[in-house]
């Protein structure tokens, strides 16, 4: 590739999405460092028909480094949809001639699936990012069905993507494994990129916590309920927590969920509301927050499905120095937690094993230097400097 290309950036979220804004954003910044004097555009999809504001000062930051939105209105799964799509794609194609883009970067499935008919028309090269067997996901998480028309064509599309694709970066080792056994494919060019996460952005607020008057130990989840998360268990998880300190506990919820779907989980699982502080708070803030926390909790199901992909908070967790209670099976984070002794991995969804994750996070923070410990791990585990190295090796 020439010293100046351009890339084109396939995502399928909003760009107000927190996918973008703490996943996508910060690697697409880095690839620009190899772009020379090229341009990156970025594609998203706006999922409540909310388009960019093009005057804000985000975006006049972006332009400034030349990195540029292409914001399109998001349509569900359908015959209208696809006929959407397929418009946006025609738009795509000749885009990528008109603007002598270099290489389609797309992210995640859906987005590859884009950014395979994009490619395949357009003869560019494309790179898949964060690579995971989405259809599987999208059953084991009940929102589609095996034998439906989404899930048979998503995952042909997923085979045919791997086969297309120069250069694949996965979430986790398992993913290389998966793409033989399970679609036939073997590449040269894989790259494993778990989460990372800006270390720079997570230190305590101690005032924060004064004013949220929180118990001595605090569980902190940012995050939400059902799909691919558990939902009451992570409340009945709260209860065993609250008994064993004997009230001296707070849960601090980072969440978009209602106050009246937090009230009925607490309800179903006799943990009293008043020991749970709710706040949905953007991004650039969580931090902040994530900083008033004891330690983390990471409720994602344990589907098969999950081994491949890297849950965002971990890295955030691990920056902030808490140990994480965590579900099994979970990329490679259940077993270095484990192998770190940085937290419990949950076994099953019982009382017995939450009264063991609680009696091992109280050993674990009677550790002097507990959190610098888990700190380290971050900076080896999640930090940008690696993804760097990955996108310099493809770009460069």
């Amino acid at each position: 590739m020439k010293k100046d290309k351009n890339i084109l950036v396939i995502t399928y979220w909003s760009f107000d999405n927190a996918l973008i804004q703490t996943y996508t954003l910060p690697y697409v910044k880095q690839i620009r460092q190899f772009t020379g004097n090229g341009r990156i555009y970025l594609f998203t999809l706006s999922q409540n028909k909310k388009k960019v504001d093009r005057h804000s000062e985000q975006i006049k930051e972006l332009e400034a480094q030349n990195i540029f939105i292409l914001d399109f209105t998001y349509q569900k799964f359908g015959p209208g949809m696809l006929i959407k799509m397929l418009l946006i794609m025609k738009y795509l194609v000749l885009f990528c001639w008109f603007k002598r883009i270099a290489a389609i970067h797309a992210w995640c499935t859906p987005g590859g699936a884009i950014g395979w008919l994009v490619s395949l028309f357009s003869f560019r090269p494309l790179v898949l990012d964060s690579f995971e067997p989405h259809a599987e996901t999208m059953v084991e998480g009940g929102t589609w069905s095996k034998n439906g028309m989404a899930y048979r064509l998503l995952s042909r599309v997923e085979k045919w993507q791997l086969r297309r694709a120069r250069h694949v970066i996965c979430a986790a080792p398992g993913m290389i494994r998966h793409s033989q056994d399970f679609y036939g494919i073997t590449k040269q060019q894989y790259f494993v990129k778990p989460a990372c996460v800006n270390l720079e952005l997570f230190s305590r607020n101690t005032k924060l916590k004064k004013q949220l008057e929180l118990k001595h130990n605090v569980c902190v989840y940012a995050g939400k309920f059902g799909g691919i998360y558990l939902e009451r268990e992570v409340f009945d998880f709260f209860k065993v927590c609250h008994d064993y300190w004997k009230g001296d506990f707070t849960v601090l919820l980072l969440t978009s969920h209602t106050d009246s779907e937090i009230e009925n989980y607490c309800r179903l699982s006799g943990f009293p509301g008043t020991a749970l502080v709710k706040k949905f708070v953007p991004h650039a803030e969580v931090p902040d927050y994530m900083s008033l926390g004891t330690f983390g909790f990471c409720p994602v199901k344990p589907l098969p499905s999950k081994q491949f992909c890297t849950p965002i908070k971990n890295g955030e967790y691990w920056a902030m120095g808490l140990p994480v209670v965590i579900t099994r099976n979970i990329s490679g984070d259940s077993d270095l937690i484990e192998k770190e002794n940085i937290g419990h991995v949950l076994k099953a969804e019982t009382h017995e094993e939450y009264l063991k994750a609680v009696m091992k996070i109280a050993v674990l923070c009677s550790e002097k230097n507990l959190a610098s410990r888990i700190r380290l791990v971050a900076e080896r585990e999640r930090n940008f400097k690696d993804s760097l190295e990955i996108y310099r090796a493809i770009y460069a």
